[in-house]
């Protein structure tokens, strides 16, 4: 979404619109071309992952003033807002109308009764005065969620069909000037529902209630949904959302629950993106959640995130009496780099719960100005340990204990990439305990606990970093899915909107097959010829990789065709771009042929592009890997 800088006042740069037009074009034909700079989003305020409180969770469409207020005012009395919780959001439920014929939106005064004179300009007035930030939301279609789903819910829109057709559809230009010029929000949440809900079959469209948008979103098929259709409305959205924040002061939320292979793609169109169904109070839900996001890492990055849904701490599973669970919960969102949005009724919510909210040590950890997402440094199904390099050059460290029965987890140096023979010390961030051990530890973790620490010690580059280390500085322009996939590594819960009726949750999040850290895209070793690396990137053919270069003067790799391909004809060559220009090309590579090394000077490379090319057009069977690829 960046645009090229225009240098005026020299005529002798005169050409470089054109000339960076023309690269453009070029890029467009050819995906694999190198462009010279970082396509991930980057518009909007989101450098770290958003904070702040949502009023979903706690309320559905039950809201009004007074409950928002409240949250607000105790975020601002504890201390959080103080520790980075800024963003007051007001979820579906606030609108009463789109008024006719002008269709200007007009919310609902009976809740709401500082927009009585015309709007929610006095309410962001008071949140802005308090030091915070003000959310809104809306839909992509015409009509929200809770209209498609909420039954006889008092709190819906009312009138005309064209007056409850309060979504952005067809308004988006006049809806983004009015929640932001006008009205002073700085956030926006948008759902999906209205793209999904409304075909000509619906019961409620065949009812005369609503009219009907033909649906471009199935959580449920990737092939089933209009991924253009979905893209080229967010695309006007951020259109609208330029134009009407030049100072660029505002957040984008794309909420279409990982449907439309959004996970591959909202990094590029919005500041959070979700990347699964919406979250609920049970154990079996955080899974689910947390498993559509943790294996995302190199899809991530400042500006950019993840989104596995808001916090659920305060009720059911994640309640004052079940601080094992409430606390996983947070550290887990914090390891993911997941937007930290509490949606409890903070007017009520117990003491022990707003410690866990407050715990500054690791509210540090996803604020880390990295912005590294944590990489799966075990992966098993009842035990996962997730590593991040902080900006220090320390570490986070988590073991996860997914089941019901304790477990004695061994720590090694070799998951922190840490030198085996050096001392790592560790500090408890829940107990701030401090221990230390060489090579390796034992952790005793608790049935769904997650053990979380702050970890020192001696790297094993010492000059430098594995890619695979700084997920929030790669960014996959290209990763090479032509066939998006049903995702089998995640949890799937029951109990969703329909209980136990009908035939299961079924695999339905798409990803499976994108890039990854440590690991090849389908979750495998990275391996060469039989040569085994810890460390690297796995990503498909025909791919393109871009890295941020932090000053670094070198970069070393072992590329080739990673030996889990199932395709062992076709060839690969690997090229290395810096700022546009070619710096390194491997002779092309087939399966079982022997790791090439590519080490090559980067010293003054702003971005560095890494290019996989074959003349095989089936992918997903030509796994490669970036073997020990490492800046220096």
């Amino acid at each position: 979404m960046q645009k090229p800088r225009t240098v005026r006042r020299l005529p002798r740069l005169a050409l470089l619109p054109l000339l960076f037009a023309t690269a453009a074009a070029h890029a467009a034909t050819d995906p694999l071309a190198p462009t010279a700079h970082w396509s991930a989003y980057a518009a909007g305020r989101a450098a770290m992952p958003p904070m702040g409180w949502s009023s979903w969770n706690a309320f559905g469409t039950d809201i009004d003033e007074a409950k928002i207020l409240g949250a607000a005012q105790r975020i601002v009395d504890s201390g959080l807002a103080a520790k980075g919780y800024r963003y007051i959001n007001i979820d579906d439920g606030w609108a009463l109308r789109r008024r006719q014929p002008d269709g200007r939106l007009v919310a609902r005064p009976d809740r709401f009764p500082s927009t009585a004179a015309g709007g929610f300009r006095p309410f962001t007035d008071k949140l802005h005065a308090m030091g915070l930030k003000a959310g809104i939301y809306s839909d992509l279609g015409r009509n929200t969620c809770s209209q498609a789903y909420g039954g006889d819910d008092p709190n819906l829109p009312k009138g005309s069909v064209l007056e409850r057709e309060v979504g952005l559809y067809g308004h988006i230009d006049q809806d983004i000037a009015l929640f932001f010029r006008d009205w002073g929000f700085d956030f926006i949440k948008v759902d999906g529902c209205g793209l999904r809900a409304y075909g000509a079959d619906s019961p409620k469209v065949k009812s005369g209630d609503y009219r009907a948008l033909k649906p471009v979103l199935d959580l449920e098929s990737v092939t089933r949904s209009d991924i253009p259709a979905v893209q080229a409305e967010f695309t006007q959205i951020n259109a609208a959302l330029k134009r009407n924040n030049p100072d660029g002061d505002f957040l984008l939320s794309l909420c279409v629950w990982g449907a439309a292979d959004v996970r591959a793609w909202g990094k590029d169109f919005g500041n959070i993106s979700r990347t699964s169904d919406d979250i609920r109070p049970n154990w079996p839900r955080l899974l689910s959640n947390y498993d559509s996001a943790a294996r995302r890492e190199l899809y991530a990055h400042p500006g950019s995130w993840n989104d596995p849904d808001m916090l659920f701490i305060g009720a059911g599973d994640f309640d004052a009496n079940h601080l094992v669970e409430a606390k996983s919960h947070f550290a887990l969102w914090a390891m993911l780099n997941a937007p930290l949005m509490t949606g409890a009724d903070l007017r009520t919510t117990p003491q022990a719960l707003m410690d866990i909210f407050g715990n500054a040590d690791i509210i540090a950890l996803n604020q880390d100005p990295a912005g590294n997402q944590a990489v799966l440094a075990y992966d098993a199904d009842d035990v996962q340990i997730l590593v991040k390099t902080l900006a220090s050059g320390e570490k986070a460290v988590a073991i996860f204990n997914r089941g019901l029965a304790p477990v004695d987890a061994d720590l090694t140096a070799q998951h922190l990439k840490f030198r085996k023979d050096a001392t790592v010390t560790l500090t408890d961030l829940w107990s701030k305990e401090n221990s230390a051990f060489t090579n390796e530890t034992k952790v005793r973790v608790a049935p769904r606990e997650t053990k979380i620490f702050r970890a020192q010690g001696t790297r094993e580059l010492a000059q430098g970093l594995y890619l695979s280390e700084q997920p929030g500085s790669v960014n996959p322009a290209v990763d090479g899915v032509t066939k998006p996939q049903a995702d089998p590594t995640i949890f799937r819960s029951s109990f969703g909107w329909t209980g136990t009726k009908g035939q299961g949750e079924r695999p339905m999040y798409a990803g499976w097959g994108g890039a990854r850290a440590d690991s090849t895209p389908y979750g495998q070793t990275l391996r060469i010829a039989g040569t085994t690396y810890a460390s690297g990137i796995g990503i498909l053919a025909n791919s393109r990789l871009e890295v941020r270069n932090h000053d670094y003067r070198r970069l070393n790799t072992l590329v080739g065709v990673d030996d889990s391909a199932q395709d062992r004809t076709h060839a690969v060559t690997f090229m290395v771009y810096g700022d546009g220009k070619l710096l390194a090309k491997s002779r092309a590579l087939r399966w079982g042929q022997p790791a090439q090394a590519l080490t090559l000077d980067v010293a003054g490379v702003k971005v560095i592009e890494l290019v996989a090319k074959s003349a095989g057009t089936a992918n997903e069977q030509l796994p490669v890997s970036w073997g020990n690829a490492a800046l220096q």
